[in-house]
């Protein structure tokens, strides 16, 4: 009974609103993480060639940074308002200004680890004869991996939470219920909502670290002894070869 009466009283923290609204709670997160998969994963195959073309030519760099750079610096408000005009009042509107932000991590962070891998890792496989795509997909990108890793994991969380502002056109995900909510100061639904978009957040991240450890087993290796620990100790009374 009071469980119930929680609705009729307004409060934060309400488990019979989740009870009874919980079909409509499952489709927000389920648009929720279908925009976010979306437009991380459009952004990611732009964002790749992006990188690949300002890395090849030095005179592409500095244009293609500048104009992600810019275009993060857009307000999302802005940004699907200039999109409406182009796509009309759909999914598409959300998708796109998702994707444009998310190009401005991607492609710095494909870059720097690009970068990053050392010169002798490439011209060792070139003595081996590894032409420049075999080089690129077996050599560099898997070393390139952390930092592009740590790129697509901040721009994950970025995108669970920027989603939340397509609920302007309507496709929010839980952003919907946000709106929906601070409109009719519905406290139960403007908290639950704001906590799943949290938990989402969270969620994407721990799973993209779990991705990235099991893509990066020697990076494992080297945290766990660097350079610095001296040699190995052996146990007492074990012959030395």
């Amino acid at each position: 009974m009071a469980d119930q009466s929680c609705l009729v009283t307004n409060d934060w923290i309400c488990g019979e609103y989740v009870r009874t609204r919980g079909q409509e709670l499952a489709d927000a997160t389920l648009q929720h993480i279908g925009i976010t998969l979306a437009s991380v994963g459009i952004g990611l195959l732009v964002a790749f060639p992006l990188a690949l073309l300002a890395r090849r030519r030095r005179v592409v760099a500095a244009p293609v940074l500048g104009l992600t750079t810019v275009l993060y610096t857009v307000p999302s408000l802005a940004m699907f308002s200039l999109l409406v005009p182009v796509f009309g009042l759909s999914v598409s509107v959300v998708v796109t200004g998702l994707v444009l932000y998310s190009l401005t991590i991607l492609v710095r962070n494909i870059l720097a680890g690009l970068a990053a891998v050392p010169e002798e890792a490439r011209e060792a496989a070139r003595g081996m004869g590894y032409g420049p795509v075999r080089l690129l997909f077996g050599v560099e990108l898997p070393l390139a991996l952390p930092a592009l890793m740590a790129g697509l994991r901040i721009a994950t969380v970025s995108t669970v939470s920027l989603t939340t502002v397509g609920s302007i056109i309507g496709y929010g995900g839980l952003g919907n219920l946000i709106l929906e909510g601070l409109r009719g100061y519905f406290k139960a639904q403007v908290l639950t909502a704001s906590v799943l978009c949290v938990v989402l957040a969270v969620l994407a991240d721990l799973v993209l670290l779990l991705v990235q450890r099991l893509l990066t087993p020697w990076a494992r290796v080297k945290r766990r002894r660097s350079p610095g620990d001296g040699p190995v100790k052996r146990p007492a009374g074990q012959a030395v070869a």
